[in-house]
């Protein structure tokens, strides 16, 4: 391995999901990524066979199997990976040989080897409550030591985290949940729109007012039409997104996601887990979970969702069987449990919102504003969308934020 190279490895998932060998692809090709560890442990040789013989020939010699060995020899894929399950290579296996690792001592065990992963180094991204194991100052004289392989960061590691990394001395750093998932500008988080139609081509109209005045996240909500009205707005939508750089999500309907063109899916409390939702439609896009109470915010933290929608602030007419109002002081509370628990997760206002409330809704730390009627019902619903997206861009400089 050049020790002047700075690994990145992305990590699967552990189930399957719909065009994963086009996004392991993806990786390797145009996400920057050296190798993609294929680890599924608990899927048959069958189904990781399937996904190693859809991948490109040309990039399997990036691919590095965690376990069912004999493919990586069958279609010449660069490396296994040896674990607890399966602690020796292949006879007269040629590639490369990398091992998992959880403490000094094991790293040192496999010297000579690649490379070796060392979990977990950070809070888990994917498994909420499952914090890193070691301290900094004992892990930067393990990484300045010379008895020990080269050893890459795993467990929590995210995109951002990869400068510190390199500088107290690892050779690399493997993702999993960040590898994956589709990242999105905090300033596309800021406002975000909510359809409330009566028809297809109003749900377009009025995606595409809210985009025009400057909008960057849309939803597309519509509880009473058919999946095929719904398949026939977001296409309209979907297509008005992309020519704005804009995030688009569907309410519910995980299923037609993928058809719909869809960024992700935001689901309501009574909706699917986050965690059936993301078998349906992969790790890559983009999950929100309606939360009600604090209870609710920590539970969508543990389940996994990108982000959370919290209401109502007050009473709206724009959803039925509505559930207690917060108002202000429900958001600083909720904030400071997660505090309290040392998580952290985005967090967006939502229910009978007006312009006034913003401020004072910002500086309780939620990271976004989600309206609908305010600016639907508003004489200029373009003008109006204009003058939020200032005034938020305005409280969150002054902020800090």
């Amino acid at each position: 391995m050049d020790k002047n190279h700075f690994l990145k490895i992305a990590v699967t998932v552990d189930y399957h999901f719909p065009d994963e060998a086009q996004e392991i692809e993806r990786c390797l090709t145009k996400k920057g990524y050296d190798f993609v560890h294929i680890r599924k442990p608990e899927q048959s040789t069958g189904s990781v066979e399937s996904l190693i013989a859809s991948i490109n020939p040309d990039l399997r010699p990036r691919i590095t199997v965690h376990d069912h060995f004999p493919l990586a020899v069958k279609y010449g894929l660069g490396g296994i990976h040896l674990n607890r399950r399966n602690p020796l290579p292949p006879e007269g296996w040629k590639g490369r040989i990398s091992a998992s690792c959880h403490s000094f001592d094991e790293c040192r065990g496999f010297m000579g080897q690649d490379y070796v992963t060392l979990s977990p180094i950070f809070p888990s991204i994917s498994k909420p409550g499952y914090s890193g194991n070691f301290d900094s100052d004992s892990l930067i004289n393990f990484l300045n030591s010379e008895d020990r392989p080269p050893v890459v960061a795993l467990g929590g590691v995210r995109e951002s985290d990869v400068g510190y990394l390199r500088e107290i001395g690892f050779e690399g750093a493997a993702m999993l949940a960040d590898a994956w998932r589709k990242k999105f500008r905090p300033e596309s988080f800021y406002l975000q729109f909510i359809t409330h139609p009566n028809s297809k081509d109003d749900a377009v109209n009025q995606a595409r007012t809210a985009l025009e005045g400057g909008c960057r996240w849309i939803q597309l909500r519509w509880k009473e039409a058919t999946d095929n009205d719904i398949l026939e707005a977001a296409v309209e939508i979907s297509e008005l997104c992309r020519k704005h750089d804009a995030i688009f999500l569907l309410d519910d309907r995980v299923h037609i996601v993928k058809d719909a063109r869809a960024d992700g899916v935001h689901l309501g409390k009574n909706d699917m887990p986050v965690e059936e939702a993301r078998k349906i439609i992969g790790p890559g896009a983009i999950i929100g979970r309606t939360a009600n109470t604090t209870e609710d915010l920590v539970d969508g933290v543990f389940e996994g969702a990108d982000y959370i929608g919290m209401g109502p602030f007050r009473f709206t007419t724009t959803k039925r069987n509505l559930s207690p109002i917060l108002g202000l002081e429900g958001y600083r509370k909720g904030i400071e449990a997660l505090k309290e628990r040392n998580m952290s997760i985005p967090i967006v206002a939502i229910g009978g919102i007006t312009e006034g409330d913003i401020p004072q809704l910002l500086s309780t730390g939620v990271d976004g504003i989600a309206l609908s009627g305010y600016i639907i019902n508003s004489p200029d619903p373009e003008a109006t969308t204009g003058k939020l997206c200032n005034l938020i861009s305005h409280e969150k400089q002054n902020s800090g934020k």
